[in-house]
């Protein structure tokens, strides 16, 4: 029966102005539908909600109507079930769907029923399987409603029917938030969490920020917080989780990243370096390694596949649509609607269905694709997430030799760029399955349409694969070059705006900026072969579609004489075509880069692989704390040992000194007590907590207080104390801001002592059992350093009681101290007190005999009756003391002193609270808000060229011209075929449409080309003008601007002027002229639809606004928090001893994470914004092509069929481009972003010229060396205090001056004031009558020489670090080192002078880089030299061979130094004591000593004078 029926109405109901479906084919398909889609999605749900719990939710009054409802419809089931039966009884008998079908649809509204209950069980708001449920239920019931209109019967149907619909503008609605749900404390949650079901398939819910956006530029605060499953405490440990299992499953290569058990060894890796280790695996049978790739697929595998489900979805709406996501598709929908326009006597219903049907497909094709990509996109984000958390984590814990293969710079980039490079590959990888899918598709199709023809178009396909193929592999190769030159390039930036200072003083700014633009120019060479690749791939890519139809076409018609080529055949196989192009092209992208990622960087195996540290030393118990056996240490596996033998045991509480000469392995011997060295053979043991203070402080870029605290909570009286023991109080009256004062990037606010004192305060207040100090007292006054042994690490300092380890230079601290080691040459060679060592007589009595005995034993006499004189508030550090001991030990003395410390802490903690709001030293990074000003883009237009421009923008138009002409000649083509002129003119059609498809390729081409070389020309311009504004940028722009954000510049602003501006601006103007031109054809094909384009346009341009006005911001946002997550990680790379000593590895890591997803913060909006974006304006485009096709069917007995088929397939075009266009004008105005950046500091204050042609001095100048300072004042910046107060002395020409002065008095300053890296504010200084504030700045500072206070090498040969413009000759440097005794080391390299200096000089110690700064003066040899505490990190005896060597070499030069060693000042001229910035006393030192002033007590305290 139910057969007959349906094979009996199907006639009738296509071909009737009046359709109707078959009774039967309403009860059974129609009405079962939605039931099958319930009860086969029911049971996955339920295990998903068994699973997921959210809490349960009250009975709303929202809950209790769709129950009630539910019920109601289950009862109208029945009913009509009883009514059927009733109907039986009266003898009327039907057929058995009657009965089936009330009865089927009665049990699913009984399942429904149960869901709505239990989801409110389950804390689920709004629930998307019910909404999809009542939609279908709807749908299917709309025909039947029709025709029971028609046929007026059941009320039981209208029932049901108005039931339905309101269950379904029900399931609209939310439910409240479940009870008992952890309470989301959260100030400004994110929307998504919350949201309903059409709400998250439209995206509306982010609708809010889209208008706040809109009305004003969104800030920081007006984010929402990050999801809790996307944030980095949830992400990073589910890939770590992955990783250790992987690890643990091939426990062969577990040794790598494994610790081995403390008691083997220091260190990881037995006794096999990983590489050897290696190389043993690859031959044997190569056995699994742990993947990195693998572990990602494991922790974002799962959720990844959800948007794949989605991504299958839309293969449904494929026969109705062919696929999407390619630019053109038409299909057999429009396909239809052409044939549709050929049949005259069609009923117009037909049209309307058919237009209507291709307009729903493509609105639910948008909904599920979107859904596909932001599960994309937010796995890619979590990709980025934890591989840069991960990169982190490792970070802290990698070894030396594994850090010494990569600089900072690398690993920076890796975490910026291999963490994108796996988020762009998130997006993609579903094309690896669905491309091939859809070739196949649109093959047959196509088979259908063209017969065997098609092969002629598929063989050209198929040959221009290898041709893109060929391109993509250059491409690659020169991306991989390019990406070189940039490291370089970065790199090479980094040290010179490290050393900046230094380029200025030696005036070594144009050879360095040689080197820079040297770099830059092999790289624009590499851009400029990628852009004609590019070109030539653009032409391929355009003209590959075109050229595949021209040979079809042409096969086809001259094949055979019947075969004629109609409206339908021509354009659907045309758009056929298009969606070839696309998988095509696609498929080797996708591959190349699945196998880019895959063979992922040497870095990233790196940091799964390189070794980590153990740093938790064995505990043997032993009275000792820190023990070593046998200890033979080296920096990486392959280099020899720098330690040798080593046995040293330090008892409980004393302190035991290392002395030396430079470079004999007291700092490693330090790092090896931290674990920093690989141990090859011993034992090592540390009880206890450490503390470590390194010779070079590092500073975080954080207020001083957080520098000290380090992480431990704040407890004034022990803070003050620390302070006044470490000599930090009357520094914190010079800071503006007190302790609050924020220190810049790598301290640089600070002077060197201050730095160094920071360091050991640090070390103080963090009470730890073991304390090494590496070299802290050389970096200070001579006075400064005496008060500091006392106070801190001395016998009655603050830190008596605990084990200190101290490297020093000094030998006056040695008597009091309890053992003294004597390193030479990685060895121990005597060990023992101070008293066993002189009656040794060996090596270390030698040593001593020469610094005269006698200033020891009258400094020891001094310094013993002193001590009680010195001691402050010892006790006072240990809170832990007991009471009882302060009672005993309170003579009166001690009161007294105890009442006049806390009431100067009580005045100090009140001065506190009033101090004034500090100015902070380091501005926050500020985003530009607003719309990006039009001046912008004329910058950036004059930087291409406004003529060349303009020419870009003709060649686009023409490009357009030439594709709709060869669009218009195709229809003019297919309707000969109406016409019956079919053969005559074949040729002629084949030859013009050839023709213009040809012009069209050969415009695409120059276009792309010329576009490219003027963006390249804007490349180089704007990059030059910011590196050389950057040369000529005076001092204190780089005091107060982290390097970071300088680096920024050049990184990330030029890589996207170098690069993504290029390709945005090309999809810029290639979207602009296509969807320019898709308009034109419609509107010249269907006139009527110019009314449509007016309220569309209008839409769009609204949508448009509110979209770029928030991404444009969001964009920002992002990038300015972006740069904290690498200048932390910096900071935290070069820091990591440190950290790693402090054990503060997880509070590292917490910030790390906190900075990440700040980052992260902007970024999601900044997704889910595309996807907003993308459903709003590709339903806009969906309506488009609905009233094209609407207008189509209105004016069908108007139009040639050939004219519907052009317009119909250029509004399905439009879709793409529109949505393309309004994401390429957002990214380019984000992009041109970077030409406002780079603008931006390309135009900051310069200093003066280099060279002022009219006021050169003479090449001999200054010959006699006369310096004289007349009333000369001088402050650092705008609106500080001055530092330099009424200066007037004069120095003759020889003269040697010492300067001396408490920290902080200006000393320094003096110095840089000669250079005039400090501009007078008042007066001005002569050199041999010449006023130096006249002629340019490197004729001036190439006349000077410095030492500068700290050594900066730039990574390059030796050679180059002392000559840089290679003006001396071979034997000149060798002489320039023999005087600075650094021949014999040199000698002794291999390379000898060719010898690499690693970034910063890491591989030279700090004494050698002192030593190599002396040598860059000896080769310089002016008349005026300047030392600026330049013996602070040299043992005595160089210092000795320094001085004598700087008596001999500058015996007739005009000296200044700035002493901290008195001693070495003693014979000089004259000595100028400074004090706050004003002379104090200026004389002879003998006559300064008889005058009993502040010279005199420094000097006293040095131990000098009696």
């Amino acid at each position: 029966k139910n057969t007959i029926c349906w094979g009996h109405v199907a006639n009738q109901t296509l071909h009737t102005d009046s359709p109707d479906l078959p009774e039967c084919f309403q009860l059974s398909v129609l009405s079962w539908l939605p039931c099958v889609y319930l009860w086969l999605a029911c049971p996955p749900y339920l295990f998903y909600l068994q699973r997921n719990n959210k809490g349960y939710i009250m009975m709303s009054i929202l809950n209790r109507v769709k129950t009630v409802f539910g019920l109601v419809l289950w009862i109208v089931c029945w009913t009509d079930l009883f009514g059927t039966f009733h109907e039986l009884q009266q003898g009327d008998s039907k057929p058995p769907i009657y009965f089936v079908t009330p009865l089927v649809v009665g049990m699913t509204m009984l399942l429904a029923l149960f869901l709505i209950q239990f989801e409110r069980l389950r804390g689920v708001q709004s629930s998307g399987i019910l909404f999809i449920f009542w939609f279908l239920s709807v749908l299917c019931a709309i025909v039947p409603f029709r025709s029971k209109i028609l046929q007026l019967r059941f009320t039981t149907f209208y029932f049901y029917f108005s039931l339905i619909v309101a269950e379904l503008i029900l399931s609209c609605f939310n439910e409240k938030p479940p009870l008992f749900s952890n309470i989301d404390t959260d100030p400004n949650p994110c929307p998504q969490s919350t949201a309903g079901f059409l709400s998250t398939m439209t995206f509306w819910w982010f609708t809010s920020m889209a208008i706040k956006g809109y009305k004003n530029p969104l800030e920081a605060k007006d984010l929402w917080s990050l999801n809790k499953r996307d944030s980095s405490e949830v992400v990073v440990p589910k890939l770590l989780r992955e990783w250790e299992v992987d690890l643990l499953r091939f426990p062969e290569t577990a040794h790598f990243s494994k610790p081995t058990p403390a008691g083997e060894s220091n260190h990881v890796g037995g006794e096999s370096s990983p590489e050897e280790v290696e190389v043993l695996l690859s031959k044997q049978k190569d056995p699994k390694k742990p993947s990195f790739l693998r572990s990602l697929i494991k922790a974002f595998g799962p959720y990844f596949l959800i948007g794949s489900v989605f991504f299958v979805f839309t293969i449904p709406s494929f026969s109705l649509l062919l696929f999407r996501p390619p630019p053109i598709f038409l299909s057999p929908s429009s396909r239809l609607l052409i044939s549709f326009t050929k049949q005259k006597g069609a009923p117009t219903w037909w049209g309307y269905a058919l237009a209507f049907l291709m307009f729903f497909a493509a609105f639910l094709q948008t909904l599920i694709l979107h859904q596909h990509f932001q599960y994309c996109f937010v796995t890619g984000m979590r990709l980025r997430t934890s591989i840069i958390g991960a990169i982190y984590r490792k970070s802290l814990i990698i070894t030396n030799a594994a850090k010494r293969t990569s600089t900072v710079g690398e690993i920076v980039n890796l975490m910026s760029v291999d963490a994108q490079r796996f988020m762009d590959l998130t997006t993609f990888l579903n094309m690896l399955w669905s491309a091939p899918l859809q070739i196949i598709l649109a093959l047959y199709f196509l088979w259908q349409n063209l017969g065997p023809s098609v092969l002629a178009g598929v063989a050209v396909m198929i040959l221009l694969i290898p041709l893109n193929a060929a391109i993509a592999v250059r491409t690659r190769a020169y991306q991989v070059e390019q990406m070189q030159y940039k490291d370089a390039r970065i790199k090479l930036m980094n040290e010179i705006l490290n050393g900046i200072k230094v380029l200025k003083l030696y005036a070594w700014e144009s050879s360095f900026k040689e080197k820079v633009l040297e770099i830059r120019q092999k790289e624009l060479n590499v851009l400029r072969k990628t852009a004609y690749l590019g070109a030539l791939s653009t032409m391929a890519w355009t003209s590959a579609p075109f050229l595949v139809a021209l040979t079809t076409f042409a096969v086809y018609v001259t094949v055979d004489k019947n075969n004629i080529l109609d409206a339908e055949k021509a354009f659907v196989s045309l758009s056929l075509f298009n969606i070839l192009r696309f998988p095509l092209n696609m498929l080797p992208q996708v591959i190349s880069s699945i196998v880019q990622v895959g063979s992922s960087p040497p870095l990233l195996v790196m940091l799964c692989h390189g070794s980590c540290f153990c740093n938790c030393n064995a505990f043997s118990p032993s009275d000792s704390s820190v023990t070593v056996v046998n200890g033979k240490f080296t920096w990486a596996k392959q280099d020899p040992p720098a330690l040798h033998n080593i046995n040293l045991m330090v008892p409980q509480g004393s302190l035991l000194a290392v002395v030396g000469h430079v470079g004999c392995g007291k700092s490693s011997l330090v790092s090896a007590l931290l674990g920093e060295m690989e141990k090859m053979e011993g034992d090592i043991s540390i009880q206890g907590s450490v503390a470590y203070v390194p010779q070079q402080a590092w500073i975080q870029n954080a207020t001083l207080r957080d520098n000290i605290l380090f992480g431990k909570a704040y407890n004034e009286h022990k803070y003050r104390c620390c302070l006044d023991a470490c000599a930090l109080t009357q520094d914190l009256e010079v800071l503006p801001g007190g302790d609050l004062t924020e220190i810049g990037e790598k301290g640089i606010n600070l002077s060197g002592g201050q730095r160094q004192r920071v360091s050991l305060a640090r070390a103080l207040y963090n009470e730890a059992d073991v304390y090494l100090l590496d070299d802290p007292l050389s970096a200070v006054d001579a006075h400064v350093a005496k008060h500091i042994f006392d106070q801190v690490i001395g016998p009655e300092g603050a830190l008596q009681g605990k084990t200190r380890i101290l490297v020093t230079h000094g030998i006056s601290f040695l008597p009091q101290v309890d053992n003294i080691v004597v390193m030479v040459e990685g060895r121990v060679s005597e060990m023992g007190s101070y008293q066993e060592l002189l009656k040794q007589n060996g090596a270390f009595a030698e040593f001593l005999r020469n610094y005269s005995l006698e200033d020891i034993i009258e400094e020891d006499e001094a310094t013993g009756r002193s001590t009680c004189y010195y001691s402050t508030g010892v006790f006072e550090s240990y809170p832990t003391m007991s009471v009882a001991l302060l009672l005993f030990c309170s003579t009166a003395t001690w009161s007294v002193r105890k009442r006049l410390c806390s009431e100067r802490k009580h005045a100090e903690s009140d001065s506190e609270k009033k101090l004034p709001k500090v100015e902070k030293l380091i501005q926050a990074e500020t985003a530009e808000t607003g719309r990006v000003k039009s001046k912008v883009f004329w910058e950036y237009v004059k930087a291409v060229g406004p003529l060349l421009s303009l020419f870009i923008c003709f060649l686009y138009g023409c490009q357009s011209a030439a594709s709709i002409g060869a669009n218009v000649w195709l229809s003019q083509w297919t309707n000969d075929a109406a016409q019956n002129v079919t053969q005559e003119n074949v040729s002629m059609r084949v030859g013009v449409y050839a023709a213009l498809g040809m012009a069209q390729g050969l415009l695409v081409m120059v276009s792309s080309f010329t576009l490219a070389m003027g963006n390249i020309g804007a490349a180089r311009k704007l990059h030059y003008a910011l590196l050389d504004n950057k040369f000529h940028t005076p001092q204190s722009f780089f005091d107060t601007t982290p390097i970071g954000r300088v680096i920024n510049r050049f990184s990330k602003d030029i890589y996207v002027i170098d690069e993504a501006l290029p390709s945005t601006v090309l999809m810029f103007l290639g979207t602009f002229f296509s969807s320019l031109s898709t308009m034109i054809v419609i509107v010249a094909s269907t006139p009527i639809f110019a009314v449509v384009i007016a309220p569309l346009a209008f839409i769009y341009i609204f949508v448009q606004r509110f979209y770029v006005a928030t991404s444009r911001q969001l964009k920002r946002l992002e990038s300015v928090s972006r740069s904290p997550i690498y200048s932390h990680f910096s900071e935290t790379v070069t820091g990591s001893s440190v950290i790693r000593a402090y054990c503060r590895h997880d509070a590292f890591v917490l910030m790390s994470d906190m900075k990440v997803d700040e980052n992260q913060k902007s970024y999601y909006p900044g997704i889910v914004s595309n996807r907003w974006l993308g459903v709003r304006i590709e339903f806009i485009g969906n309506c488009i092509v609905l009233f094209a096709a609407l207008f189509a069917v209105i004016g069908k007995d108007k139009l040639n069929p050939g004219l519907v088929g052009l317009s119909v397939s250029y509004a399905l075009l439009v879709t793409m481009s529109l949505n393309w266009m309004v994401r390429m004008t957002s990214d380019l105005e984000s992009n041109i972003v970077a030409v406002e950046r780079v603008k931006e500091y390309s135009e900051t204050k310069t200093e003066a010229p280099w060279e002022v042609e009219d006021k050169k001095p003479s090449p001999d100048w200054p010959s006699q060396g006369n310096v004289e300072f007349s009333d000369y004042s001088v402050r650092y910046r705008e609106g500080l205090e001055l530092v330099l107060k009424n200066l007037t002395l004069s120095v003759k020409g020889g003269e040697k001056i010492g300067i001396v002065g408490r920290t902080g008095a200006g000393k320094s300053s003096m110095t840089l004031c000669l250079f005039r890296l400090l501009e007078a504010a008042g007066g001005e200084i002569t050199i041999d009558g010449v006023k130096i504030s006249e002629i340019g700045l490197h004729d001036l500072r190439s006349k000077l020489t410095i030492i500068p206070q700290e050594p900066v090498l730039f990574s390059g040969s030796l050679r180059m670090n002392l000559d840089p413009f290679e003006r001396y000759s071979d034997g000149e440097v060798w002489k320039a080192l023999e005087l600075s005794h650094l021949n014999k080391f040199v000698s002794n390299q291999p390379a000898k002078l060719e010898l690499e200096c690693s970034e910063g000089g890491e591989n030279l110690s700090v004494g050698q880089r002192q030593l190599v700064c002396l040598a860059r003066a000896l080769l310089r040899k002016t008349r005026i030299l300047i030392l600026d505490e330049a013996t602070a990190a040299i043992d005595l005896e160089t210092d000795d061979l320094i001085q004598s060597t700087i008596r001999t070499q500058f015996e007739d030069c005009t000296v200044f130094t700035i002493a901290h060693r008195l001693n070495t000042i003693m014979d000089y001229t004259r000595v100028l004591v400074l004090d706050k910035g004003q002379i104090a006393e200026f004389d002879t030192p003998t006559n300064l000593l008889f005058r009993r002033g502040i010279f005199y007590g420094m000097a006293k305290d040095a131990g000098l004078a009696q």
